[in-house]
């Protein structure tokens, strides 16, 4: 029998020795080196702790100026990532972007404004109680995807907004031997603000190589009237061309619900569980609210969409017209993907900028 390495972690092996190491990186030890945590002099609580000195919440935090992406931790592996917390302030969440590499790649694996990327994408409140993606009150952000790397790992944030940026974060890993299967984790973040006519929303396109598919959150704002749930959800995979190897059977039942979430009637009803979600559902107060906006997860954790050579996926905009016919919607519609794959992955297309990614 191998020795366990300390990963694949579960109630089912919690009992089992390993040779692992437990680190974590944090403003109180930017290194996550051993014995290095609680010895900072400055940071944004040192005014606080005057009175207390050294070892008391000194640098809970950092704050990150305008146009500067501040790298949250650097780790040499091998290892894996197998917990992140952080917490930022709302109003700026969009425009906090989330970045992840690995081994020393110098484009991101991870590229997602950092709402999005914990299922928050209308930078209002919402808790989520799922496995990979928990959300607490009031805004505590958490993450268990485990993110093997062999070399390196460089967690960053970037903040875009005008104004300073104020950000708590606690990054927990372990060092150890990681198998040669294991894959490197990913996520990108689209929007189609508005989705064209008769055409459909890209979640993902352009991957190649060998993977599979993980998640899926949507920020959906509807710009019309009725129920508007009726899209497909469609795997393209390994050289799938005009018609797609999985195809769903509409919105709310890809995401685990049925009969367009209405309980009681009249009603949206919200949910959050282990691997499937629509937790947030903001609906207009006839003043100076727009239409209806909603969150959805689903994660593919027990069920992994698994590729050899390339995937993309997409979800049509589909609710009712007259005459009992479906309807094109144009609907706002942001999205982040999840997968792992062997790297080097494709170049991901460029962010769109602050505009293109607001809130209105």
């Amino acid at each position: 029998m191998q020795p366990f390495n300390g990963l694949d972690m579960g109630i089912g092996n919690l009992m089992r020795l390993s040779n692992a190491v437990t680190r974590s990186i944090s403003p109180e030890n930017f290194t996550g080196e051993k014995g290095n945590g609680a010895m900072a002099t400055e940071g944004t609580g040192a005014a606080c702790a005057r009175d207390l000195g050294i070892g008391w919440k000194v640098s809970p935090s950092v704050e990150i100026e305008p146009g500067v992406e501040f790298t949250m931790g650097e780790i040499q592996g091998p290892g894996a990532i197998q917990h992140i917390w952080l917490t930022c302030f709302p109003g700026q969440w969009r425009n906090m972007i989330f970045r992840l590499y690995w081994d020393g790649e110098e484009s991101p694996s991870v590229e997602v404004p950092v709402c999005d990327f914990f299922c928050n994408g209308w930078q209002e409140r919402a808790d989520v109680n799922s496995l990979p993606i928990a959300v607490n009150p009031a805004g505590g952000f958490n993450s268990y995807w485990v993110m093997p790397f062999r070399k390196t790992a460089r967690v960053t944030m970037e903040n875009k907004n005008n104004d300073k940026a104020v950000l708590y974060y606690q990054i927990d890993y372990t060092l150890t031997d990681v198998p040669d299967d294991a894959a490197y984790f990913h996520a990108q973040w689209r929007r189609s603000n508005p989705v064209a006519y008769k055409d459909v929303h890209t979640i993902l396109d352009g991957v190649k190589g060998n993977g599979h598919y993980v998640g899926t959150y949507l920020a959906w704002q509807v710009n019309n009237t009725g129920w508007w749930g009726e899209g497909e959800i469609k795997f393209y995979m390994d050289g799938d061309s005009e018609f797609p190897t999985i195809c769903g059977t509409g919105t709310e039942d890809y995401f685990g619900g049925a009969w367009n979430w209405e309980q009681p009637q009249g009603t949206y009803r919200t949910y959050s569980t282990a691997y499937l979600g629509m937790h947030q559902a903001i609906k207009p107060d006839g003043l100076y609210r727009s239409q209806q906006r909603f969150g959805m997860y689903r994660w593919h954790v027990m069920d992994p969409i698994r590729f050899k050579d390339d995937l993309k996926v997409t979800i049509q905009d589909l609710g009712w017209r007259s005459g009992r016919r479906y309807l094109p919607q144009q609907s706002d519609i942001a999205s982040t993907a999840y997968w792992y794959q062997a790297e080097p992955h494709a170049p991901f297309p460029k962010l769109p900028g602050n505009d293109e990614r607001e809130v209105i």
